[in-house]
């Protein structure tokens, strides 16, 4: 599903006009990027949290060049659904 499906769901189930509800799915998006982007959590109760995740380094190895590189610690957005969606989804 994509996110003009998602805002023409929307629009349609809560009459609402397209615009808005496009605007308040980008406000969001970009609340949440902030949020993430500044190292806090977002939870939303019922559905899962949106976390950040931090990778230890390790060492790689570059098959094409024969040469080990080291990768640094980083962090990663990721995703933590809740036990209330993960029931709901394996139905």
């Amino acid at each position: 599903m994509t996110k003009a499906e998602i805002v023409n769901e929307i629009s349609k189930t809560t009459g609402l006009d397209k615009a808005n509800v496009l605007e308040t799915i980008e406000q969001f998006m970009k609340i949440v990027k902030g949020s993430l982007a500044s190292g806090n959590n977002v939870y939303l109760r019922g559905f899962g949290s949106f976390i950040v995740k931090t990778r230890m380094e390790k060492t790689a190895r570059n098959i094409s060049k024969n040469i080990t590189i080291t990768i640094p610690e980083h962090k990663i957005p990721a995703f933590k659904p809740s036990k209330v969606f993960m029931e709901e989804v394996r139905k």
